[in-house]
Order: structure tokens, then C-alpha cells, then sequence
């Protein structure tokens, strides 16, 4: 490679090429025979047509595409640049019309301004609402921050013989102490909520809001942070409502007035279908803000016991999923493909794959609703503690009916009938079995405190007892528990 590019270097190999290149121009402009010459202008006299004209101008290209071919074998790629700048400067290439048109369409192309990026087409209108409901609903999503003051503890040494005489000649020992050296604002947990009014109020799981000595911070979508304030916790289904608040400014007229926030719809979970597509969005693992996830209802009418934040409850009819729910996504809405809020993540299932349940919307708006009214939360209540009768509980228990709900001591020993509550004053005992509320059944599929649920303090029920053999009637007008106690 070294001998053969000497070799084109050298000045017997330069001259040898120049002598080719003028022999080329000689040929291209007179050494051309006079009957193709003649022929040549008889043509381009004879015609102008646009078909007749590309055909010469292709013959005289051709040939040039041909020497240049002939030249590239010949002396390899050495030329191969200078010799096609040399024939595109050449006067006769520059008049061909190709070549013009060609030169115009590349400056057109280059100078037209490049198309900008368009934003991205949904495929499937299902994919379309799906990125329609997160954008409409994201921005009444919020993020809870749980934040307590912890103690701080120092690390000191300690020498257990520093007290005593040195005649001792104890060797120096130091054994590691600690102690408390203040205290410091920590996170120690997060969840979810959404805003339902306008003017702050925030719905979101009782457990995530549980600790009384905790602060509560939320941050909404675009990052703004504000302290909360628990309004209150609902006493028998994982729900709570707290509070956040804009600050008041000043408007043109001199007058103060708040911002309002985003807020979600609210939906219809008694229509809710097996199958139905549906949205979460919530804080995953206390860490992911506003993370999204996809699935459908797996089940409507679940029962499960659910514990965490120090609470175990055995929850109702709530729905079953399989959309991605994780730790953090507490208290965040399920919702539709209209964007309406259809439930309330409360719990997953850890030994599983996506099996999470959500609170009915529909039981939250009760709560909604007290709270805007009467500022707490207030539900009927009786005053027993029960056990569902099944076959199992028949058996163990000896009894002559499968079905009821048998009034029974807590696990712990607490009283079967709670002191002083309307269960006590109108005279029911320990293994009574109540087996209707107003001629409504109980059983294990409808609960006493789901049928109990379904009315308002002060409201009067007729209850049918099970007392060993006998059955007697007993009314009560039902009293009311706040989330309070």
C-alpha cells in the first residue's frame, strides 16, 4: 500500500493524469466527429420537447458517467473526488436540466424548516380515555406525608471502674452508653388522598391517618405543601376526611378570597361489572407520586380482614382488582373510564399477585356529606359484640340454627353487650341470637352491622332474638357512635 501510494504521488504519475484530463476535455469539446456534431444539433433543432431533450442529455451524461467509471478502475479511488468536483463544475454538466432540477429540489428541500415532533396519537380509544382520566383527575390526586418527633440518642463510653481508688489497677475499660439528645421531626410513613371540595377536604384511609401524635403534610401534583388537619376518622369502615387550606390573598378590590382546588368526581359503585376497566392512582411505596396503574374488577362483594398502621378490621363489600396496588397507594382513588371516582384503595393481598381491594365510593359519600354538615362522622349503633353463625360455628357451639348473629365476649374478654348502650337497656344478653332487623335477615353474607349501617340514629328497629328455645321481639330506638369514640 506504502509503494503504490508513492507510486500515484510521484510527478511521472501526476503528469501521466493531467495529460488524461486534457485529453478527456479535448475529447468532450472537439474531438467529437463532425457528423455526430451535426447529428447532435440536428436533434436539439428539431425538438424541444421535454422527452427528446432528456434523451441527449442522458447520451452526453452517460458518456461522462462512463469516463469517470473507466478512470475510478483505472487509478482506484485516489481521483476519484477531484475528477467528479472537475466534471459538475464543467459548463456542459451545469446546463443539463436534471442537473438543475436536481440542484433546486435539493435547496428547496434543505431550506424548507424540518416538521416538529407531533405529540403522541392514542391507538385505541380505551388507551385514549385512559390518558384523558389521568391528566383530568392527577391534579386532585394528593400525596400524605406522615412525620413525627422522634427522640435522637448519642452514643457516649462509659468506664465502670473510673469510681473506684486507683491502688486498683483496674486496666481502662470503656463500655458503649446512649442517651437522649433532643428530638427530631422524622418520616415515618405515607399514603394517598383526593380532594372532594373545593375548599380542601381530602378523603383518605383512617389508617393512614391513625397516629394522634403524627403531623400530616400534603403535597398536591405540581409540588405545593400544606399541613393537614384530621377532621375525622370513620369508626367502622377505614375512611377519614382531613383538611388542607389554601392562604388568603387580597384582589383587585381589596377583598380576600381563597383559591379553590382541583376535585374529582364522585361515581356510582352499586352499577359497578366484573370486567370493568379501571384507573388507580396513588403514592406507591410512599415514594412514587401520582404512580398509575391499569386493570379491571376482579370481584364486587368482598369480605376480608385487612390490618396495618396498628389497626385490624374486617372489611365489607368491597371491591376486588387487579390493578397494580402498593404500599402508599392507601386512600387513592379507583376510577372509571369517565374519570369518576368509583372507590377507595384500602388494602392488597401480600402473598399474592395484584389482588388489591378498594372501599364502594358510595359508603365514603356518607362520610363526605356528615362531615360538610355536622363536621364529624355519625353512624347508629346498637351495642353488642356478635359472631356470624355458619355451619362451623353451629356445630362448636351447639346451636339449633345456622344462620344469625350470636352475641358473644370479645376475644380479649370484653363485654358481650356494651355498658349503657341501647342493646344494654333493652335487655339483651350473652348467646342471644339476633336473626332479624325489621324482618331482614342476618346471615353471613348480610351482616348485622351492614343491615344496622343502613339507618340513621334515633331511628327505631324491631329486632328478633333467639333466647335459648324462645323467640321474643324487642325494639329499639339505636343510638349514635361518632368517630370521636
Amino acid at each position: 500500500m506504502f509503494i503504490l501510494r508513492n507510486m500515484l504521488m510521484s510527478d511521472k504519475f501526476q503528469k501521466q493524469a493531467q495529460k488524461l484530463k486534457s485529453n478527456l476535455v479535448k475529447f468532450l469539446n472537439k474531438d467529437l466527429s463532425k457528423s455526430f456534431k451535426l447529428e447532435m444539433r440536428k436533434k436539439i433543432r428539431r425538438s424541444y420537447s421535454r422527452k427528446k431533450g432528456r434523451k441527449i442529455n442522458n447520451f452526453l451524461f452517460s458518456i461522462l458517467v462512463l469516463c469517470i467509471l473507466i478512470l475510478g478502475f483505472t487509478f482506484g479511488g485516489f481521483f476519484a473526488k477531484d475528477l467528479y468536483l472537475w466534471v459538475k463544475s464543467l459548463d456542459i454538466v451545469q446546463k443539463l436540466p436534471f442537473f438543475s432540477q436536481s440542484q433546486q429540489s435539493s435547496q428547496s428541500e434543505s431550506s424548507q424548516p424540518q416538521p416538529e415532533a407531533s405529540e403522541y396519537i392514542p391507538q385505541t380509544t380505551q388507551e385514549e380515555a385512559i390518558i384523558r382520566v389521568v391528566k383530568e383527575v392527577s391534579p386532585a390526586v394528593v400525596t400524605i406525608i406522615i412525620t413525627k418527633d422522634l427522640p435522637v440518642f448519642k452514643k457516649y463510653y462509659e468506664d465502670p471502674f473510673s469510681d473506684l481508688p486507683d491502688f486498683f489497677d483496674f486496666p481502662e475499660l470503656k463500655i458503649p452508653q446512649y442517651r437522649q439528645k433532643g428530638t427530631e421531626k422524622k418520616t415515618i410513613g405515607g399514603g394517598t388522598g383526593f380532594i372532594v371540595s373545593k375548599d380542601g377536604l381530602i378523603l383518605t384511609n383512617r389508617h393512614v391517618v391513625l397516629d394522634e401524635s403524627a403531623n400530616y403534610t400534603v403535597i398536591t401534583n405540581d409540588g405545593e405543601k400544606y399541613d393537614a388537619k384530621v377532621l375525622a376518622k370513620d369508626p367502622f369502615q377505614d375512611l377519614a376526611i382531613i383538611q388542607i387550606e389554601n392562604e388568603k390573598t387580597i384582589d383587585g378590590q381589596g377583598e380576600f378570597f381563597q383559591e379553590s382546588f382541583s376535585i374529582v368526581n364522585l361515581g356510582n359503585s352499586d352499577s359497578l361489572q366484573i370486567g370493568q376497566t379501571v384507573i388507580t392512582i396513588g403514592n406507591a411505596l410512599g415514594e412514587f407520586r401520582n404512580t398509575v396503574s391499569v386493570g379491571v374488577i376482579s370481584g364486587l362483594g368482598r369480605t376480608i380482614t385487612a390490618s396495618g398502621g396498628g389497626l385490624v378490621e374486617t372489611l365489607e363489600d368491597v371491591i376486588q382488582t387487579d390493578a397494580a396496588i402498593n404500599k402508599g397507594n392507601s386512600g387513592g382513588p379507583i376510577l372509571n373510564l369517565k374519570g369518576e371516582v368509583i372507590g377507595v384503595n384500602v388494602a392488597m393481598a401480600e402473598t399474592a399477585q395484584n389482588i388489591g381491594f378498594s372501599i364502594p365510593i358510595n359508603k365514603a359519600k356518607r362520610d363526605i356529606e356528615q362531615v360538610k354538615a355536622i363536621g364529624k362522622i355519625v353512624y347508629p349503633f346498637l351495642g353488642v359484640r356478635y359472631v356470624l353463625i355458619n355451619s362451623e360455628i353451629k356445630e362448636e357451639q351447639n346451636l339449633s340454627v345456622n344462620k344469625g348473629a350470636l352475641i358473644l365476649k370479645g376475644d380479649s374478654g370484653e363485654p358481650a353487650v356494651v355498658a349503657d348502650s341501647v342493646a344494654d337497656k333493652a335487655g339483651l344478653q350473652e348467646n342471644d341470637i339476633i336473626l332479624e332487623v325489621n324482618n331482614e335477615e342476618v346471615s353471613p353474607q348480610n351482616s348485622l352491622s351492614k343491615i344496622i349501617r343502613e339507618y340513621q340514629p334515633q331511628d327505631k328497629v324491631s329486632l328478633k332474638i333467639l333466647r335459648g328455645d324462645e323467640e321474643i321481639t324487642i325494639n329499639v330506638i339505636l343510638g349514635e357512635k361518632t368517630s370521636e369514640e
